[in-house]
């Protein structure tokens, strides 16, 4: 297992791993309504593929098949944080989340932040983050409960 910064042409490889990760696994906190708003089957992939480029994910390898990614902003904020249904809970999580404290670390980022998933909450209080708000963004007309979490960073 490996992690790598993303590379123009991993685009649609994301896309699948975004939709595994929504219908597999945070299917089982979530309405089949509220799956389909969040990760639509159909989208515009160009559209996508923009907002991909611009995160610039950091993306996990197993046996060159992509398993998740996850990026951060330079505000330390985490935007995309998602694991394929099939490698779920074989540590792929922790070793993003891993890469993602280096990184924070290597940009003297004080402070990381996140909107996550009521699936995904357990996970991100197991490396230190605390609930700071609990949220219901609309996504295309339907309610999602997520939580905006926050971990300070130790100085260096």
């Amino acid at each position: 297992m490996k992690v790598r910064r993303f590379q123009v042409g991993d685009e649609i490889a994301l896309y699948l791993v975004f939709l595994s990760a929504v219908h597999e696994v945070a299917s089982r906190d979530y309405s089949r309504e509220q799956i389909q708003a969040w990760a639509p089957a159909e989208i515009d992939l160009d559209l996508w593929a923009d907002r991909i480029q611009a995160l610039q994910p950091f993306v996990a390898e197993i046996d060159n098949e992509i398993a998740g990614y996850a990026d951060l902003q330079p505000s330390g904020y985490i935007d995309h944080f998602y694991v394929s249904g099939k490698y779920a809970r074989k540590g792929v999580g922790s070793l993003l989340m891993n890469r993602i404290h280096e990184e924070a670390k290597r940009l003297g980022v004080s402070e990381l932040t996140s909107d996550v998933s009521k699936t995904a909450e357990p996970f991100f209080v197991f490396y230190g983050f605390h609930v700071e708000e609990r949220r219901h963004p609309i996504c295309r007309g339907v309610t999602l409960h997520n939580a905006r979490m926050r971990k300070k960073m130790a100085a260096c």
